[in-house]
């Protein structure tokens, strides 16, 4: 008999705990296990603020996939495509080549991009935070701003310089903001043109409150924190849209700015637009046991999927957090080497363990198992959490080198360059096209050529 072929879409959260165990669960016999991922690297996405502020270099956050992935053939490329009925999945190499990885099993882990809500302007102007590309870029962009201003002699220009402008009052653009802000500050003390009163941040958002997860007693308390730093934070208002020089907001301020940081929202991969399926907000709709209905041998896990909140109850579904997606892929690996093995699936039920936001020093606000923390305690929790949550011993020794070097040396403040003169924005980074439509994958899973345009 031949071994039926696992193939896993994503090397995210999701996608890397579920190759850990089927490799775990399946003997080498039983199965063929390949995972397609872009880049040789699992990302550590909550420490990407840090990064993004020279706290930590890029290279402890992102965990080689050799070094966790001991039998998994990794395909280095990415899917764009996947036909549930040839079960093919078209794949697009690093080096542009088209090919077809056939499966019997799929689990589709293809995580999420940055959501822009068609506002005119932004995918053109706007840097996101979503990969470490994007987090090394906004560092060298926010740096090249302090320079520019202190060289300058026109005051407008320097004004629009220091202002920077963060959209998203969740986790992502709290932490970015937070982090970045103490970075300004401190660097400011190294330029004589520049004092630490003429930067402004602004931290944006639609919702009526700040990280309204944490509970209103956290949220206000991380609210307190950022504006008693210095950062003003208008809630209740969005972006109307963005230019080259200049942010407009649905209040109707023109604010003369230069970086414009998008946090506010993310929308399922473009991937499941490739597949006839039913979805529930963009997201495939999928059982409590992650499989999706009408299609044979697919699974869906992370921000993929609408996974049905069984704690919760009635219509929920689980919300796309690192926390949900690590835990999903754990329990895909176990449904599929179930599956294997002709065993019965079991349904994914997690209650949440609870949430940390780190805003730089000691001012975290932390709620584990439901119990709110503020300040150092804070601190201490949220930073023994990434580090728990870190997939090897590796990662957390650099990671902890790391700190201890930072609060001990401080920061050089240095652009590295390595993107100079080439675009940063979302719509450059994020690299969102070339998927194919449902036609279009049946048309290469049927031809012996292996897609058009390799």
């Amino acid at each position: 008999m031949t071994r039926p072929r696992i193939l896993i879409v994503g090397g995210g959260f999701a996608g890397i705990a579920c190759a850990r165990r089927l490799e775990r669960l399946l003997k080498p016999g039983e199965a063929e296990l390949a995972l397609v991922a872009p880049l040789g690297y699992e990302l550590y996405l909550p420490l990407l603020p840090q990064v993004a502020a020279g706290v930590l270099t890029p290279q402890p956050i992102a965990v080689s996939l050799r070094r966790v992935l001991r039998r998994t053939r990794i395909v280095p490329g990415a899917a764009l495509g996947v036909d549930p009925v040839a079960k093919v999945c078209v794949v697009r190499l690093i080096t542009d080549e088209a090919v077809r990885e056939r499966y019997d099993l799929v689990v589709l882990a293809s995580g999420s991009v940055t959501r822009s809500f068609d506002i005119p302007g932004v995918p053109e102007h706007a840097h996101g935070m979503k990969n470490l590309a994007e987090a090394v870029a906004m560092r060298d962009h926010v740096i090249s701003q302090l320079d520019l201003a202190d060289a300058t002699d026109d005051p407008r220009e320097r004004a629009a310089r220091l202002r920077f402008v963060v959209v998203g009052g969740g986790y992502a653009g709290t932490e970015t903001a937070a982090y970045l802000q103490r970075l300004t500050l401190a660097a400011a003390r190294r330029y004589p043109a520049l004092r630490p009163e003429l930067i402004e941040w602004h931290l944006v958002d639609v919702a009526p409150r700040l990280m309204p997860e944490l509970g209103d007693q956290l949220g206000d308390k991380a609210l307190k924190l950022l504006r008693r730093r210095g950062i003003e934070v208008t809630l209740g208002v969005s972006v109307a849209s963005a230019g080259p020089g200049e942010v407009v907001l649905t209040d109707g301020r023109r604010m003369p700015t230069h970086t414009l940081l998008w946090t506010a929202g993310i929308a399922p991969s473009p991937l499941i637009a490739s597949m006839e399926a039913q979805t529930v907000r963009g997201r495939l709709a999928v059982t409590t046991e992650l499989t999706v209905p009408g299609l044979d041998g697919v699974f869906a896990v992370g921000d993929a999927a609408a996974v049905p909140d069984l704690v919760t109850g009635g219509d929920a579904i689980c919300p796309p957090t690192a926390q949900h997606a690590l835990r999903q892929g754990r329990t895909a690996g176990t449904n599929v080497a179930a599956r294997v093995r002709g065993q019965r699936l079991r349904p994914y039920r997690h209650r949440d363990l609870g949430l940390v936001v780190d805003l730089g020093g000691f001012g975290s606000v932390s709620r584990p198992l439901g119990i709110p923390l503020s300040g150092f305690a804070a601190q201490v929790v949220a930073r023994g959490y990434h580090l728990l949550a870190l997939p090897t011993l590796v990662a957390r020794t650099r990671v902890v080198t790391n700190w201890v070097l930072h609060a001990v040396a401080g920061d050089d403040f240095v652009r590295t360059g390595f993107l100079a003169r080439r675009p940063t924005t979302i719509r450059d980074m994020e690299g969102t096209g070339g998927y194919l439509t449902p036609d279009e994958v049946r048309a290469v899973s049927a031809t012996p050529h292996p897609a058009p345009g390799s």
